[in-house]
C-alpha cells in the first residue's frame, strides 16, 4: 500500500525549516507531502511578529490560500496537518472535505460549526500539556465536540513541553516529546 497525500500548513512563525523537516520525516515514512507557504516567504522569529502577520492577512484570506492550496490534491483523497495555525486551518480543511482521508494536528485546533459533520474522520492531535494556546477547558469541549460531529479523535498530551515542542528552532522545543509525537504520528499515518 502506497502512503498518504498530506497537505502540511505551517504555524505563525512561516514556513520554517522545521516544517521542512517534518515534511522530509514523513516522506522517509512512505508519503507524499506538500508544503504551502501561505506567508508568501514570510518567517518571524517571534510568536507575536508572526501572529501581527497573520493577522494583517486575516483569516479569510489565509483559508482562501490553505484552500487553493490543497485543491490541485484533495481529489487524491488528502490527509491535512499542521503546526499551531497551520493545524487551525487543516482542521477548517479536513471538515470540510469529504474525500480527506485523515488530519494530524500537531499543537493546535480549531473552534467548529456546530453543523460540523463527518464520517468517522480519524483524527490524531499532539498538544504541550499545559498549553497557553490550549488550555484544558478548550481541549474537553474540542473533542467533545469533534466526537458529536463524528470524528473518531484521538488526543495525546506531553507534559511539560512548551506549545510548539516539535520546532528544534524555537525555544519550547522538547526533544523527547518531539520524537515521541512524531512516532506515534507515524504510526497514525500508517493506519489510514
Amino acid at each position: 500500500m502506497g502512503g498518504m497525500n498530506i497537505m502540511l500548513f505551517h504555524s505563525t512563525y512561516g514556513l520554517r525549516p522545521a516544517v521542512h523537516s517534518a515534511a522530509d520525516r514523513l516522506r522517509a515514512a512512505g508519503h507524499q507531502v506538500q508544503v504551502p507557504d501561505l506567508f508568501e516567504g514570510r518567517t518571524f522569529t517571534t510568536v507575536e511578529e508572526g501572529m501581527a502577520h497573520q493577522d494583517a492577512i486575516g483569516r479569510d484570506e489565509l483559508l482562501k490560500r490553505a484552500v487553493l492550496a490543497a485543491a490541485p490534491h484533495s481529489d487524491q483523497g488528502l490527509v491535512y496537518a499542521g503546526f499551531s495555525l497551520g493545524g487551525s486551518l487543516a482542521q477548517h480543511l479536513a471538515l470540510a472535505d469529504a474525500k480527506a482521508r485523515g488530519l494530524l494536528l500537531l499543537h493546535g485546533t480549531a473552534d467548529l460549526e456546530e453543523t460540523a459533520a463527518v464520517d468517522e474522520l480519524p483524527v490524531q492531535l499532539h498538544v504541550a500539556d499545559p498549553d497557553p494556546f490550549e488550555p484544558h477547558d478548550w481541549l474537553t469541549a474540542w473533542y467533545l465536540r469533534m466526537r458529536r460531529a463524528g470524528a473518531d479523535v484521538e488526543v495525546h498530551s506531553y507534559p511539560g513541553a512548551g506549545h510548539l515542542f516539535t520546532d528544534p528552532g524555537l525555544e519550547d522545543y522538547d526533544a523527547e516529546a518531539a520524537e515521541q509525537a512524531w512516532k506515534v504520528a507515524i504510526g497514525f499515518l500508517d493506519s489510514l
